[in-house]
């Protein structure tokens, strides 16, 4: 595994040619931005064009990653248990830092001073990571069934290291829902319109005819 360097957050690590970078989303300056141009997230085809470059850079860097492996492994012998191993192997070079249970910092979204709990790489990181090497995986002619990164192994892994995040940082990971819009509110027109409509309905033991007549005078 020697030949694979640090991963940082938020930037790229490099395998000879080819570099990987754990987050989904990568900085202007990391993408070859320059100050003299707009942000390449102003631009649908740009962002298409950025997630497909690191989808093709995860795939290659998980390639060298089997290569190394002791023994090496080939991608169709690959398992949900060695997507888990690599995850695992990611971690010594993550930049978040995950409170023990033991930290007087446990549950603290802003401790107000450094503790020694291990950085490990952030849940969002690894997820975004996971759905770029499914889709990577069936398009270079994997069977969806037989997706690795898709087993449920590596799915009740990723829910676990949320909970656990979640709890040893103080941060909430849930998804906010969306407030529902309320009901206009009726208009003077439209509020006669329903009396209006009232006054026609039938009364217990009366005709149609009888409720116009009596309207009508």
């Amino acid at each position: 595994m020697d030949m694979i360097p640090q991963l940082m957050e938020g930037s790229s690590a490099y395998i000879g040619s080819t570099n990987l970078s754990i987050n989904a989303n990568i900085s202007p300056s990391s993408s070859g931005a320059t100050a003299t141009h707009p942000p390449s997230s102003s631009s649908p085809s740009a962002n298409s064009s950025r997630y497909e470059n690191q989808k093709r850079r995860d795939w290659n860097t998980f390639g060298q990653y089997l290569r190394n492996h002791r023994p090496p492994l080939s991608l169709s012998r690959c398992s949900g248990a060695h997507v888990l191993e690599f995850l695992r192997y990611l971690d010594q070079f993550g930049k978040t830092k995950v409170h023990t249970t033991v930290c007087h910092f446990y549950g603290h979204p802003n401790p107000p001073a450094p503790c020694p709990c291990p950085l490990r790489q952030a849940w969002g990181s690894l997820d975004a990571l996971i759905g770029r090497l499914r889709a990577a995986f069936e398009e270079n002619g994997g069977k969806p069934e037989t997706n690795p990164f898709g087993a449920r192994a590596v799915r009740l892994y990723l829910r676990e290291v949320r909970d656990m995040q979640s709890k040893a940082r103080g941060v909430s990971y849930e998804k906010k829902k969306r407030k529902r819009p309320l009901p206009p509110l009726l208009s003077a027109s439209s509020s006669s319109a329903v009396a209006s409509h009232q006054q026609f309905q039938m009364l217990p033991g009366t005709s149609s005819t009888t409720q116009i007549s009596k309207l009508e005078k």
